[in-house]
């Protein structure tokens, strides 16, 4: 193939069809445990994150709720992935061999926030979340009432149980229920098994089994490793008990130029994908989350 301006800017365009085809049909999980919060600017304040608003009977003036009680920040994070193509297989046609490349950048890309999603679940025994304290802890405070949203037990109908009660009598400040009712028990890979058998079975030793159907389940390949710990969560709110913070959507972007550096030293045009964004905690009081330690 003859290597002109008008060749490169042919073949880059056929990459990003391809790599959008496959960035929209590729599916993510992340969503189901995390809200998208849109990013203006370097990094984002969740001073509100201290406490949940609840309606009250309006006696006597208003009540102003208080909603700067934390100081919690999550500092956007740059994100690229990059692939050279060697001017020599743009000669020689060989760039059938870069087409899985591209469909692989584009399914990374769109999962990206997996990894950073995920992640915060895996670490949650020991990252901090807007209190100060790890986001599953037995330390946390409403008002001046101790309460944990953490376990050691491994999953089974009466750990489950247990979670899902310990979410459900939550109380505000004022001893009203927060009315949270857990939706969503997510498991490492090696914990499907028995997040079915808890979830889905009709019978258990040989009674009805009155847990079925309580909650649904994610099993999530970016947990394995850590096979024991699993994690119930309450998902039907507005802010979900994670954050995926968004500040550059990702770009497929192309250096073709054959007056380039990365050309004239290396003889490689150069694609890749640049996002801005990060990851952090919501609501500690909406999940539950056990270390899987104990039988």
């Amino acid at each position: 193939m003859l290597v002109n301006q008008q060749a490169i800017q042919g073949i880059s365009t056929g990459f990003k069809t391809i790599f959008n085809k496959v960035f929209t049909e590729t599916t993510t999980l992340w969503d189901k445990v995390a809200t998208r919060v849109p990013s203006e600017t370097g990094e984002e304040n969740y001073k509100w994150l201290g406490k949940l608003p609840r309606m009250r009977e309006w006696v006597g003036d208003r009540e102003i709720q208080n909603l700067a009680a934390s100081d919690y920040t999550i500092k956007n994070k740059d994100f690229e992935l990059t692939v050279g193509v060697d001017r020599n297989d743009i000669e020689d046609d060989k760039l059938g061999v870069y087409n899985p490349v591209i469909q692989d950048i584009a399914q990374s890309t769109k999962a990206f926030p997996d990894t950073l999603v995920f992640k915060l679940l895996k670490e949650g025994f020991i990252l901090k979340c807007y209190d100060g304290k790890p986001f599953f802890s037995d330390a946390h405070k409403i008002g001046k009432a101790t309460i944990s949203n953490l376990g050691n037990k491994k999953l089974s109908h009466e750990s489950y149980e247990a979670a899902r009660s310990a979410i459900m009598t939550l109380k505000d400040t004022s001893g009203n229920s927060l009315n949270l009712v857990p939706n969503l028990l997510v498991v490492a890979p090696a914990n499907e098994s028995k997040a079915r058998e808890i979830l889905l079975a009709d019978m258990r030793s040989g009674s009805s089994n009155i847990l079925k159907g309580t909650a649904d389940f994610l099993a999530v390949p970016e947990l394995a490793g850590n096979d024991n710990a699993w994690y119930l969560l309450c998902t039907t709110k507005a802010l979900k008990p994670l954050i995926f913070q968004e500040r550059k959507a990702p770009k497929f972007d192309a250096l073709i130029s054959d007056q380039s550096e990365n050309v004239f030293m290396r003889k490689q045009f150069l694609y890749g994908v640049h996002a801005r964004a990060n990851a952090g905690y919501g609501f500690w009081q909406m999940a539950f989350g056990s270390t899987g330690e104990v039988v």
